[in-house]
């Protein structure tokens, strides 16, 4: 009886090889932007109680409600695998001394899990880009976290992504605007889909972020948040509006932007694409100045954002050119053991002279016609072949893989300096 094969986890994928390149460049361009901004990398653990999540989130949000992965482990604990990473950061932030009379700029990379329908864009383990500030109440840090996040795009060549922002206003204002909302869905309950009738008690805010096409309607007439912001809250966003403004940084105003975590209030935004279908958002974010207070630190002003990297590689795979990824040379070695013994300290000098070179040596053998086949596949620009002869002449011949050109003989000792030219090419 054969055994059952085993798969990867549902919506729990695998990143191949040829997949990773995207991936490091997108990765790399976003350490670049993070650094010249100021900003420092934190690493929390992936694990957490499963409290600071009920805490931070909100007990009736569907990621709570519904999506996280959790579990008791032997000690009789509840954890949950992190859904989300603000929450992590800012538990690390209290519980390491961070916020405190301090202003905090940091930033974090890697998994995050929920159980949701897997489909495209959207996964049950995903990766995210974090990005926190804290111990700052004014507009500028607003403004600072969006411009960061268009450099993004910038950097990445990506275009056709709208920015979208709203205020959430405070926490009084907040429930002020839900009481009339919640007069007007009642009002209109007959027109309300099944979750939307859930929502009405727990979280109607949330009724203003469905995307069902038969509600939108609805949606758009119903009271505006921005119409009933305090005082304070409205100057807090005009700000916000004056910086982008001169700086250049085109924004649409998005009453029904309203976020789906329960810590916000003031400054929200998304980056939305029509690139995607309906998983367009591939950036949100916003203020969230009771979170610390709320789990348990002293109160601390905080804005910050999410980023999905999936998305981010499926904007990105059709129209980044990754060429320069590709190793520079294939070395081939073809004779008696000397032969490779050589090509090993030659690859090895190679490699100290010139640090940016992306050097394969051959391993495992094999005859010239079947290193020449290995050259090829590799994707290398060039193949070094060295033999016994060409070793005993101190020569090595070298071949253009993507052109067809002869190949020419080199002296060893001026190697080094030939191929600082040709990979600059």
């Amino acid at each position: 009886m054969s055994k059952k094969k085993i798969q990867a986890i549902r919506g729990m994928n695998d990143i191949l090889p040829a997949q990773t390149p995207i991936w490091q460049h997108i990765e790399h361009t976003l350490h670049q932007v993070l650094e010249s901004y100021g900003y420092q990398e934190i690493r929390m653990p992936i694990l957490e109680a499963t409290e600071l999540f009920s805490r931070s989130i909100g007990e009736v949000t569907d990621i709570v409600e519904k999506e996280m992965f959790s579990f008791v482990d032997r000690n009789s604990d509840n954890l949950t695998l992190r859904p989300e990473g603000t929450a992590s950061c800012v538990r690390a932030g209290i519980q390491n001394g961070l916020f405190y009379n301090q202003i905090q700029r940091l930033w974090y990379i890697g998994p995050m899990f929920r159980h949701e329908r897997p489909q495209k864009g959207r996964y049950r383990q995903f990766n995210q880009l974090g990005v926190e500030a804290y111990g700052l109440t004014g507009a500028d840090i607003d403004a600072e976290i969006i411009l960061m996040t268009a450099r993004f795009w910038q950097k990445l060549g990506l275009d056709n992504l709208e920015l979208q922002i709203n205020s959430l206003g405070s926490a009084e204002a907040r429930a002020v605007y839900r009481n009339k909302l919640v007069d007007y869905f009642l009002a209109n309950e007959s027109q309300l889909d099944e979750d939307s009738k859930r929502r009405l008690n727990t979280n109607p805010l949330r009724i203003l972020d469905s995307k069902n096409p038969q509600m939108q309607n609805l949606i758009q007439s119903a009271p505006q948040l921005l119409d009933h912001l305090d005082k304070e809250s409205q100057t807090h966003f005009q700000q916000l509006k004056n910086i982008l403004d001169q700086t250049g940084i085109n924004y649409r105003i998005n009453p029904q932007l309203v976020r789906g975590l329960d810590y916000y209030n003031r400054t929200v935004f998304e980056w939305v694409t029509q690139e995607l279908g309906a998983q367009g958002t591939i950036c949100a974010g916003g203020r969230y100045d009771t979170l610390v207070e709320q789990i348990g630190g002293r109160s601390t002003p905080a804005v910050g954002f999410a980023m999905g990297l999936e998305r981010l590689v499926l904007l990105l795979e059709s129209k980044l050119q990754l060429s320069d990824i590709n190793p520079h040379i294939y070395m081939i070695m073809v004779g008696n053991e000397t032969v490779q013994q050589q090509g090993f300290a030659l690859a090895e000098s190679l490699r100290t002279a010139l640090p940016e070179l992306r050097l394969i040596t051959n391993c495992g053998g094999g005859s010239f016609k079947a290193q020449f086949k290995r050259a090829d596949k590799s994707a290398a620009k060039f193949a070094l072949i060295l033999g016994e002869d060409e070793l005993h002449k101190q020569q090595i011949a070298i071949k253009n893989l993507r052109k067809k050109s002869e190949q020419t003989l080199l002296s060893i000792s001026e190697l080094a300096d030939n191929l600082k030219q040709l990979i600059k090419e």
